[in-house]
């Protein structure tokens, strides 16, 4: 059974990966910094994860999961989200509390718990920030989105991800407004400021285009498609 340390790095390099990555590939740096971990120790590790045959490593660069790594990482994701969307709605606990709590707890689950949750959520394909939830066999199909930052003025839209899950901005959107489901309109984009304005429920917002970045949209729900649902 790999260590939590094994699976705590694979995991980062997928979501980083997935992101970021060039082909697959992540650096060391950016596995360090996403798990407030020294560069040297991620270095090691990497080498570990690649005698593992989890990660081809490329010394000084980084590395990319194999796919015997990103199964394993999948399995993770899995156990993650599942256990988000269960201690959302089951427990009723805020989005920016549950990543905290499922970083906890996803490597004592067993995976026959995590069948029982799986089922009294009635098989759930999306966690309370909109991330896919992987299926029991591996596969997962990532959500298409347009990152608010992308939309034009003028333009209305509706939230169906935020990809940054860091508590402290996820405080920061449910203060906007800007929770799942959440329809608004985007009043103006100023790429020379850095910035742009969106409305939400009658109230203005600002954000930085890095943060908009962050919230996935889709056109919103015509009234047509709320009465047929």
């Amino acid at each position: 059974m790999p260590s939590l340390s094994v699976e705590n790095y694979v995991k980062a390099i997928y979501l980083l990966a997935s992101r970021d990555g060039e082909n697959g590939v992540v650096g060391t740096g950016e596995v360090a910094r996403a798990l407030a971990v020294a560069p040297s120790s991620a270095s090691f590790m990497f080498k570990v994860l690649a005698e593992s045959g989890l990660v081809i490593h490329t010394p000084y660069e980084g590395g990319r999961l194999t796919p015997a790594g990103e199964r394993l990482a999948l399995t993770i994701l899995r156990r993650h989200r599942l256990l988000e969307s269960f201690l959302s709605r089951t427990l009723g606990m805020s989005w920016d509390e549950v990543g905290e709590e499922a970083d906890r707890l996803e490597h004592a689950a067993s995976d026959r718990l995590l069948e029982r949750i799986d089922i009294l959520l009635g098989h759930p394909r999306l966690d309370p920030h909109g991330d896919p939830i992987p299926r029991a066999d591996g596969s997962m199909r990532e959500p298409d989105g347009r990152p608010l930052s992308q939309v034009s003025p003028g333009e209305q839209f509706r939230v169906v991800r935020v990809v940054e899950q860091d508590a402290s901005f996820l405080r920061y959107l449910t203060e906007c407004g800007l929770l799942l489901d959440a329809e608004g309109g985007l009043v103006e984009n100023r790429p020379e400021a850095g910035a742009l304005s969106v409305r939400v429920d009658d109230h203005a917002i600002v954000l930085g285009l890095e943060a908009a970045a962050k919230v996935l949209t889709h056109p919103p729900i015509s009234a047509g498609d709320r009465t047929a649902g």
